[in-house]
């Protein structure tokens, strides 16, 4: 790190998280090491890296290949104007350099596929997928499971959003292949642009994948992770969360492992 996390400016910056019994100094000191990839830095993207920064997580790999248009700014809420017409990953560097030049970033502006996903993500710590396609997430759905990397999707649409942490290099834990299948491996999700989207539910769906990020990076270290000792009782392992901005409501469910899965089917844990 090029900071120290125990300095006096540090400790002053996080002194809300750390006087939580459920972080505290160890879960502190456990963002401060973590390393998490970004993959998509839309409506969904945007939050998360503001809220994980915010949080003091470490190190960011940002991966995007898409431009800064004037409809984004409705909901992708780090770029501004000024940003309009260029990289969304050189904007979001430029954003998290003024909001916290301590923290470590590495930039890819390429579109992610089957072939360079492994080496995109890299060795991050968790990988956090915002895209609007079924072929990049499950490309980066792939890699994290031959990486052996937790996932967490995030995806919305109109009103409704879904969260959703997927551990499918484990023997007994699903992965995101396990949730869609085979069938979507194209680029045929539904657009924003074609059926709308409220920018405050993209807000809701990314933040609250934040707090699922921040949850899964403090496993073993705080209270917050779940158990101190890393086991699995209380990760977020295969949970859905359905969220209707209507109602407005939440509801939860369980996925279960395919034993058929072509990613992670035949992985032992």
């Amino acid at each position: 790190m090029t900071y120290s996390p125990a300095s006096p400016e540090r400790l002053d910056r996080y002194a809300r998280h750390i006087v939580l019994p459920e972080i505290g100094g160890a879960g502190q000191f456990a963002l401060s090491q973590a390393h998490v990839c970004i993959v998509g830095l839309g409506g969904i993207g945007s939050p998360v890296l503001q809220y994980l920064a915010g949080a003091g997580v470490g190190q960011f790999t940002l991966i995007d290949d898409g431009d800064v248009e004037a409809s984004n700014l409705q909901r992708q809420t780090i770029y501004a104007a000024r940003d309009i017409g260029h990289g969304k990953a050189v904007s979001a560097r430029r954003w998290l350099a003024n909001f916290d030049a301590a923290l470590e970033v590495t930039l890819h502006d390429e579109r992610v596929t089957s072939v360079n996903a492994e080496a995109l993500i890299g060795t991050a710590q968790l990988v956090i997928d915002g895209t609007d396609n079924f072929a990049t997430r499950l490309a980066v759905s792939d890699a994290c499971v031959t990486q052996r990397i937790p996932l967490l999707s995030a995806a919305i649409g109109r009103f409704q959003g879904q969260v959703a942490a997927f551990a499918g290099h484990l023997e007994d834990q699903p992965c995101y292949r396990c949730f869609v299948g085979d069938a979507f491996d194209a680029e045929d999700c539904d657009t924003c642009a074609e059926d709308g989207v409220l920018g405050a539910m993209v807000g809701w769906t990314g933040s609250f994948a934040a707090m699922q990020a921040i949850r899964i990076l403090l496993q073993g270290h705080a209270a917050f992770g779940g158990p101190t000792n890393g086991g699995a009782k209380g990760a977020p392992w295969g949970q859905l969360h359905l969220m209707d901005g209507l109602a407005p409501s939440m509801r939860t469910m369980t996925l279960p492992k395919d034993p058929a899965c072509r990613a992670c089917g035949s992985l032992e844990g």
